[in-house]
């Protein structure tokens, strides 16, 4: 297994942080949000350095009941050739349902959604998870992923249905210590069991991130910094294993860079001491984070794919319609964390919207986010966020106020159009709309003679 050291998520916002940050070996970049093309100029100036760039995909749905999207595939290949990544990675999740499959309208959960540990789910996970390593030029690692609620009826433990997934494809793992650390709090899960049965030996790398906890439900958010919890679950993980790498992940609300390198320091001193907790075990205690048979598992399976990717179809398809279109939850799920999960969903929407268009925000000021949360009740995502903001400035053109109709009209025209516009013209059309927010957000002067 190639090490990979020390790495740290890339994102526009701390770029020139990362670039001058002393001990980075490598960093993570979100595979949708760069163009082949295009590169930014500081991963190439971060690649000239011997930085090791790897795409990490969200937008796969390998966890999915359809088969992986050909055009997304390529993309993914396409950004690791690039790049000159070693692998690429992806999540063990659903991220759409619906479709062909349960004859339904598409839905997009915007979100990285728990695939139910299922012999069905997992017969699926294994032929997508081979289409892709097929279609990719270097080798695949998934990651298992936070959830804020569970399936009922689930057959394997977590560790037991990422096992099968490594014995019967070869795929790596990219472990996230926060993920498994959020599925204790919100699905009373054992990290330290989960770590037992993975075969460790598999490990890609491992990602470690912060989040916060409200109500008794643990939100990784991205936005926080590391709790303790957290950083214990990486030294169990460092007391099993050596990890080829560990990656700092930050997505929202950026610190100095001072802090983060605090993290980054907080980091290497829990692989520290789970290092020197290995070093006092015994040979067969240190041995044990090998691969785990699953207890009980059939040899042979007789199965009909087409009708287990039927049957999960129609079951992500319900979870989904019950989470974004606001159908009844199904029987067995716990009615509250989907209430959870359902406004979480939607509160994610609202905010990545106003990150693709943030036009929108300054023309609807503070009535944006109420707008946007009214518009989402009524129509589900079915075709990514920039289409999603296009539909919602579409739908609010017959009716929002009039003074604010010409400036959402002329955005609409912008994004929607034959062809783009010119960058002057997009300015001018933004300082436009502030413009005319700030007009219709200031205090009115009440006329001469003017009573209440």
């Amino acid at each position: 297994m190639r090490r990979l050291g020390t790495g740290i998520g890339w994102r526009p916002e701390i770029a020139e942080a990362v670039e001058r940050m002393p001990g980075i070996d490598w960093v993570e970049v979100v595979a949708e949000n760069v163009c082949p093309g295009h590169l930014p100029e500081s991963l190439l100036r971060l690649r000239e350095r011997g930085v090791t760039v790897i795409p990490h995909g969200v937008s796969l749905g390998l966890g999915g009941a359809d088969r992986p999207d050909a055009g997304r595939l390529a993309a993914l290949a396409e950004r690791a050739e690039a790049l000159g990544a070693p692998l690429v990675t992806e999540h063990v999740a659903f991220v759409r349902a619906g479709g062909a499959l349960t004859a339904s309208p598409v839905l997009e959960a915007g979100h990285l959604l728990p695939v139910p540990r299922t012999r069905d789910a997992l017969d699926v996970l294994c032929e997508n998870v081979r289409i892709a390593q097929e279609a990719l030029p270097v080798p695949l690692a998934v990651e298992n992923i936070a959830a804020l609620f569970s399936w009922p009826g689930e057959e394997l433990t977590e560790g037991q249905f990422l096992t099968e997934l490594v014995e019967r494809t070869g795929v790596r793992l990219l472990v996230d210590v926060a993920n498994l650390h959020t599925n204790r709090v919100n699905r009373g899960e054992d990290p330290a069991e989960a770590l037992a049965a993975l075969p460790l030996e598999a490990i890609a790398y491992v990602h470690v991130a912060g989040g916060f906890e409200r109500d008794g439900v643990w939100h990784d958010s991205h936005a926080h910094p590391v709790p303790p919890p957290v950083l214990a679950v990486l030294s169990d993980l460092a007391s099993r294993t050596d990890p080829p790498g560990v990656l700092l992940e930050r997505d929202e609300n950026f610190p100095e860079p001072a802090e983060l390198e605090r993290e980054l320091a907080a980091i290497a001193g829990a692989v520290r001491r789970g290092r020197e907790r290995a070093a006092g075990r015994t040979a067969v205690a240190a041995g044990s984070g090998g691969g785990v048979a699953v207890p009980g598992r059939p040899v042979t399976r007789v199965r009909t794919r087409e009708a287990a990717r039927e049957r999960l179809g129609v079951a992500q398809a319900a979870v989904l319609s019950a989470l974004v279109a606001g159908t009844p939850v199904p029987e067995g799920f716990d009615r509250v964390r989907m209430g959870v999960q359902a406004r979480a969903l939607a509160a994610k929407r609202a905010d990545v919207v106003a990150r693709v268009a943030p036009e929108l925000p300054v023309i609807l000021g503070a009535e944006y986010r109420p707008a946007f949360l009214a518009y989402a009740r009524q129509r589900p995502m079915a075709g990514g966020y920039r289409r999603d903001a296009l539909d919602f400035a579409e739908h609010l053109l017959g009716k929002d106020r009039p003074e604010r109709r010409e400036a959402l009209h002329e955005w609409w025209l912008d994004r929607a159009g034959p062809a783009p516009r010119s960058s002057g013209r997009a300015t001018r059309m933004a300082r436009t709309a502030r413009d005319l927010l700030r007009r219709t957000t200031a205090p009115q002067r009440r006329p001469s003679g003017a009573t209440s």
